[in-house]
């Protein structure tokens, strides 16, 4: 069983920035690196909506919201994947969530609420 933990959520005011991190447990015995990693996130009201993904070997794709704006990048000796947002909107208030597969494990989310 892997276990996913997600931290870095928070209060932010618009235009403000965030760093989300999520770290996958070691005891689980999963070759960390070889997985695809995605960012997840749900708005109130809403269905859950892809983020940005990294693959392996690094290459990346990001929704279209969020492009120019969010970068997910990973460590793979920490088994950590990141989320670095900037520029953040009313809209982007979810909980993120990181998935390893993407969509075999979930975290149980951190709350980003952005708000003047």
């Amino acid at each position: 069983q892997v276990q996913l933990v997600e931290s870095g959520g928070g209060l932010v005011q618009p235009g403000g920035s965030l760093k989300l991190s999520c770290a996958a447990s070691a005891a689980s015995g999963i070759i960390f690196r070889i997985y695809t990693m995605g960012w997840y996130r749900q708005a109130p009201g809403k269905q859950r909506e892809l983020v940005a993904t990294i693959t392996s070997v690094g290459r990346t794709n990001y929704e279209d919201s969020v492009q120019g704006r969010f970068t997910i990048s990973r460590d793979n000796a920490k088994n950590t994947v990141y989320l670095q947002m900037n520029s953040l909107k009313f809209e982007d208030t979810a909980v993120y969530y990181c998935s390893l597969g993407p969509g075999e494990y979930w975290g149980k989310g951190t709350l980003v609420t952005v708000s003047a």
